[in-house]
């Protein structure tokens, strides 16, 4: 059973991974430059280097169709493909497609009708409307799968994480170019230059080491997150599904066994 998955982000990443450890043929559909941060929670850098591993899991960079076709029929990876949705949907013609691209801030995107099931993850979407079946991605009710009614609109603030939410991380002061020559896991101490965006200089927020990142060489927009400091010292998560992707994979697997008639 071929499956979509919209967005190479820690979450996009850990459904497809739960996907393709249930043995679904699973598609990670995303931008030719994602903006994702956490790249080491998430298949993101397949897109740059051709290949990544996610918790013993292949991810591979299909140029073309018939590579998808081929990464499916093998099993050996997941193929992630990043031209336009359009032919891919028409190529395999997905049962599943699940919209995994938290995007908090746009306008909620109409997914039904675009497979035989379709699963909408993030804020203020509807079940019935955006997608037959949305999944909340909040802390307050992660995981609850909705069939009629919405998701919980975005909250105002981050969860914390060693004291701090907003201030762990670094948005985009402006449209541009992100250059960086720094690493996912590097320590960091406050101040100290981490990006540059044109003429501008991107400091670490605070004393840590680095969870989230863009990737070098990838254009983004103002107000776009580009760094996340993880303060826990040794106790820092930089790598590998965290708690909440792997809870959010949890309810779309159960959502999609439900929607089956399976336990």
């Amino acid at each position: 059973m071929a499956v979509v998955v919209r967005g190479i982000g820690d979450v996009g990443s850990a459904v497809a991974h739960q996907f393709f450890l249930e043995g679904y043929a699973v598609v990670i559909h995303d931008v030719p430059t994602p903006t994702t941060t956490r790249r080491g929670m998430a298949f993101a850098d397949a897109v740059f280097d051709g290949s990544a591993i996610l918790d013993n899991v292949h991810a591979v960079r299909a140029h073309d169709l018939p590579r998808i076709r081929e990464a499916l029929e093998s099993r050996r990876a997941i193929p992630v493909y990043v031209r336009d949705i359009g032919p891919l949907l028409a190529e395999i013609r997905p049962r599943i497609l699940v919209d995994a691209r938290m995007r908090k801030h746009d306008e909620p995107e109409v997914q039904r009708g675009l497979a035989e099931l379709t699963v909408a993850l993030g804020p203020s979407l509807i079940a019935g409307r955006h997608a037959d079946v949305v999944v909340e991605t909040s802390w307050d009710l992660l995981g609850t799968i909705i069939t009629a009614g919405a998701s919980m609109p975005l909250a105002g603030e981050p969860r914390e994480l060693g004291g701090h939410a907003r201030d762990r991380y670094v948005y985009a002061p402006s449209d541009g170019i992100f250059r960086t020559k720094v690493r996912i896991g590097d320590p960091v101490r406050q101040g100290q230059g981490i990006a540059e965006i044109g003429p501008m200089t991107l400091a670490a927020p605070l004393d840590g080491v680095l969870r989230g990142l863009t990737r070098d060489g990838v254009p983004v927009t103002r107000q776009t997150k580009v760094i996340e400091v993880d303060l826990r010292g040794a106790a820092a998560e930089v790598r590998g599904i965290g708690e909440r992707p792997r809870r959010i994979a949890d309810a779309v697997l159960a959502a999609i066994r439900q929607h089956r008639g399976r336990p």
